[in-house]
């Protein structure tokens, strides 16, 4: 890329962007209009004074009553300006307002004179003490304007400079016609001293009007200007007066009045000109225009700046000015510098007056000529020194600002518009590994990477098309070329400079990838190096919105996501340790990773959670691309179940695997999910499996929440009841205990068993509430029943993991005992199932606590599973109970019979009771008889009985027991042996 900092700098509109219009406001037009209305005034003043108002008495009355009202006008103006509030400069406009009163009584004597008497006016008169009053309050008005001196010198120099100005204009002035005035012709002493103190004192309001040209404050400057141009104005009409050309021939009315006239209306107008002006409320955020570089005032101390206060609050700039660093005002400057030699030249020119029309030169003349050029002298000294003194500051700040660039660590670099390196601080040796003289003169762009070189462009030429005032810098991060041919990261703050750029340049390469490690480790599973589910989520989202629209339909629907979770890998933690869990985890991440393709995601989720996203491709054929994907899991299943080399051993576990494909419309989330249902089905049927999620499984899971939802209603409304079974001693029909049985009773009175609801009570966690208030309401009623005298052991089931665990309601089975007073042996307690992933160590210790306080426990699950049997090796258990898949077939098939009692012999072998359950036919009770069982629940004896007929039943206190023959019978009706 070829561009360069110049093409940068070019204005750059946005697409769509109309052409800037000249702002027109109301105020601006009002502003215009008022300007115009004084001008027509004005002028019609000076055209009536020109044709002599027609009339002689006409022309007395508007020179000197019209002059007065003008003169009334501003004093009233510029007192009620003075009055309003958040007004600078206060005093000089009350000072203005005396000072055209002044003029007002003035012009007002002189026409009680000349209308009103009729009479000529005397000189000197009551008029000529209101005109004298004029000039002082003006000059201090004046000053009060003038820009203050900090110090002293400055002071001095203000000083100077006012009487170099009056002083030069003085020796002008005698040169030419107060010399003569002064000469004393026989008129009276009052009126020479008159005649002198007019044009003294107009010299004098002249040379503060020259002054403040110079020194002016820049707040309220429209307002400024307007009442220095009436002041100046006055004085011009002032000086022509006292001529010896018009004064003798002046009489009211004529057009001199005119100037006298306009000097008073600008003077009146002048202090609400900056209603209309925005440049006086919004020129710069500093209190005047910002691309003003003011000239150096003597004895100033330009490094603590007075904070500028502003009359009303200044809004910012709408654009930003052509150059921030342009000078405006060189011609006021150079003036200001020129003064001291103008006033030279002046008194110069009043002396070779004298010379060439052959006078001796006057002594004021050569006193106040003298007086000049000392002041001059002793000016210029002072300018002399401050500018030695500053000289010497600006060489300090200098050396100062120069060892801050070359010792500070981040490189400093300026370029030109065309992009060329003017100036390289020498850090860059140190960051770049190249020495600055090396970067001098080469284009900036030749040292940043040609990826990030538009970037750099597009910020650049952003931060230069915004107001400066909105965005005075700008950072921008690149690569830069070192000097060993790498690339560094750095970063760079920009400052705009005369058309170029400040680049302060640092390296942050470390820092760079400090926050690449960060945000991988903040993306990855700190175990594996996997992606993480963040991350995961993120890449399917990605894998589902960032398709092409011509071939995102069949890709989409050929992206596919595994979900895994290893089978038996707690057992793995609890029995060899947590080591080598980790130790497994990292092996199976590894073996996952290599079974993806390259352009596929492998992340672990947490735990012993795993997951894989199969990117799609355009295969239209859906059977076969999902055959391939459940391929690809099924190798992935066998491949994770292999043994895993820990220690020196083998370490089996097994994968159970979701896959879902995607869908049109479906989200990451709502992806993920149908996977893990799928994976959660391939664990409940068997694990080790692969499953394809189906649409059913989620109306099953919904189902459920609506099922655990009802039951949680229920149990609120107090629709379930509790009845219970009676368990029957088999050898004399004794009722020895009974089993504690939960139902539910519908809104229309009916009563009947919710499997449903059980099964959900017994998945999950949030229907706990029902296990509680089983156990609850059986304790009860057992203490209930043993205050009658009734007193039968009652059983309640329960599953192995809500037994060991303490936040359980189930954990409270010491207090409900403590509470109602159940003597020992009243409660059993029947252990559902045993969950492989409950550590038998923990439900050993519970049951035995349970033990000790005389509860006896029931193991239930024998003829369900291969677990019921390592459980009975190790576990405190007094009771051993038969499923119902062992005691419905024991009459009719041999084997079965074999089996149960084989189990009967081994529990008798370990001095345990048994019971069968779902004893239904009397030769279910002979038959197990025969073999050794002693007790049995079923219909063989009672159904579920609620409260009354329970104690009824426990009154009689037994159940008939058949007798007859317990021998297996086939088909064919002879025994079997087989």
């Amino acid at each position: 890329m070829t561009t360069t900092l110049d093409d940068m700098l070019r204005p750059h509109p946005a697409p769509g962007t109309p052409p800037p219009r000249p702002p027109a406001s109301r105020g601006s037009t009002r502003t215009l209009v008022h300007q115009l209305l004084i001008a027509l005034v004005c002028a019609g003043y000076a055209v009536g004074s020109a044709l002599g108002w027609g009339d002689r008495r006409l022309a007395l009355i508007m020179g000197d009553f019209g002059l007065s009202a003008a003169a009334g006008t501003a004093a009233v103006s510029c007192f009620f300006y003075a009055r309003s509030r958040h007004v600078r400069f206060r005093p000089a406009w009350l000072l203005f307002a005396l000072s055209s009163a002044m003029a007002s009584l003035g012009n007002l004597v002189w026409g009680w004179y000349e209308v009103v008497l009729g009479v000529p006016v005397p000189s000197p008169s009551y008029a000529d003490l209101f005109f004298l009053c004029f000039a002082p309050p003006a000059i201090v008005g004046l000053l009060v304007l003038a820009t203050r001196p900090v110090s002293k010198a400055g002071w001095v120099c203000l000083a100077l400079d006012a009487w170099l100005i009056a002083g030069s204009l003085l020796t002008l002035s005698w040169s030419l016609a107060l010399a003569q005035a002064a000469k004393f012709d026989g008129t009276g002493v009052a009126h020479t001293a008159l005649s002198l103190a007019y044009p003294l004192l107009d010299i004098a309001l002249v040379s503060m009007v020259l002054v403040l040209h110079f020194r002016r404050s820049s707040v309220n400057r429209t307002a400024v200007n307007t009442a220095v141009g009436a002041l100046a104005l006055t004085v011009m009409c002032d000086a022509l007066f006292t001529s010896p050309l018009l004064h003798n021939g002046y009489h009211s009315g004529q057009l001199l009045d005119a100037g006298w006239f306009a000097g008073s209306l600008l003077l009146a107008y002048a202090p609400w000109a900056v209603a209309g002006s925005r440049a006086e409320t919004g020129t710069s955020a500093w209190g005047g225009d910002p691309r003003v570089v003011h000239e150096h005032i003597p004895g100033r101390d330009h490094r603590h700046p007075a904070p500028p206060t502003l009359d009303r609050p200044r809004p910012r700039p709408s654009t930003p000015p052509p150059d921030r660093y342009q000078t405006t005002r060189p011609i006021t400057g150079s003036l200001a510098a020129l003064t001291p030699y103008l006033a030279a030249a002046v008194c110069t020119l009043g002396i070779l007056y004298n010379v060439l029309n052959g006078r001796s030169v006057d002594r004021v003349v050569l006193l106040t000529g003298g007086a000049v050029v000392l002041a001059l002298v002793v000016r210029q000294g002072i300018m002399l020194l401050d500018n030695v003194k500053l000289t010497q500051e600006l060489a300090q700040k200098e050396n100062y600002f120069r060892s801050l660039v070359q010792g500070s660590s981040d490189v400093i670099m300026i370029a030109a518009p065309s992009g060329a390196l003017k100036y390289v601080s020498p850090a860059a040796a140190g960051v770049y590994g190249r020495p600055a003289e090396e970067m001098l003169g080469r284009e900036l762009a030749h040292f940043i990477h040609p990826d990030d070189l538009g970037g750099v462009v597009h910020e650049v030429r952003r931060f230069l098309a915004i107001n400066p005032y909105d965005e005075p810098t700008t950072r921008i991060e690149c690569r830069f070329r070192s000097g060993d041919g790498g690339w560094l990261n750095v970063e760079s703050t920009v400052n705009r400079h005369h058309g170029g750029l400040i680049f302060n340049s640092r390296d942050v390469t470390e820092r760079v990838r400090l926050q690449a490690q960060l945000q991988h480790s903040a993306e990855h599973d700190p175990l594996t190096d996997l992606p993480n589910r963040a991350l995961f989520t993120q890449r399917v989202q990605q894998a589902l919105s960032g398709r092409r629209s011509s071939d995102r339909g069949h890709a989409l629907r050929n992206t596919a996501v595994l979900f895994i979770d290893l089978d038996g890998f707690k057992a793995v933690n609890d029995t060899i340790g947590h080591a080598a869990g980790d130790d497994l985890l990292i092996q199976a991440a590894r073996r996952l990773q290599d079974a993806v393709r390259q352009g596929d995601t492998a992340s672990r989720l947490g735990g012993d959670e795993f997951a894989a996203l199969i990117m799609g491709d355009n295969s239209r054929d859906r059977s076969a691309r999902e055959r391939h994907i459940l391929e690809l899991a099924d190798r992935l299943r066998i491949a994770l179940s292999q043994p895993y080399a820990i220690d020196g051993n083998d370490v089996r576990v097994a994968a159970s695997i979701g896959v879902a494909f995607a869908e049109p419309g479906l989200g990451a989330g709502e992806l993920l999910r149908n996977a893990d249902l799928a994976m959660y089905r391939a664990k409940s049927g068997g694990k080790g499996r692969v499953e394809l999620y189906q649409p059913q499984m989620q109306q099953d899971v919904v189902r459920k929440a609506e099922l655990a939802t009802r039951l949680r209603a229920a149990l609120n409304d107090g629709e379930f009841t509790l009845v219970h079974q009676p368990v029957v001693r088999l050898a004399d029909g004794r009722i020895s205990s009974v089993a504690a049985l939960a139902r539910w009773r519908s809104s229309q009175g009916v009563l009947f068993t919710p499997a449903e609801f059980l099964r959900v009570a017994e998945d999950g966690d949030k229907t706990a509430e029902l296990a509680q208030w089983v156990l609850a309401e059986a304790v009860e009623r057992a203490a209930e029943r043993a205050a009658t005298g009734l007193s039968v052991p009652v059983t309640v089931r329960t599953g192995a993991r809500r037994l060991v665990d303490r936040s359980s309601p189930l954990a409270s089975i010491e207090a409900l005992l403590t509470r109602h007073g159940l003597p020992s042996g009243a409660l059993t307690v029947e252990l559902a199932d045993v969950d492989p992933q409950v550590p038998l160590e923990d439900l050993e210790r519970r049951l035995g606590a349970l033990r000790r306080l005389g509860v006896r426990i029931v193991l239930d699950g024998l003829g369900t599973g291969c677990t019921g049997l390592t459980a009975l090796r190790r576990l405190p258990v007094d009771v051993l109970k038969l499923d119902r898949g062992l005691v419905e077939g024991v009459v009719e098939s041999a084997r079965l019979h074999k089996i149960t009692a084989g189990v009967l012999r081994i529990a008798a072998d370990l001095g345990l009771d048994t019971v069968a359950e779902g004893v239904d036919l009397p030769d279910q009770v002979v038959a197990l008889r025969e073999m050794g069982c002693t007790h049995g629940q079923g219909a063989a004896f009672s159904e579920p009985l609620d409260e009354y007929r329970l104690r009824r039943a426990l009154a009689s206190g037994h159940y008939p027991v058949p007798h007859g023959p317990g021998e297996p019978v086939l088909a064919g009706g002879g025994p079997a042996h087989s």
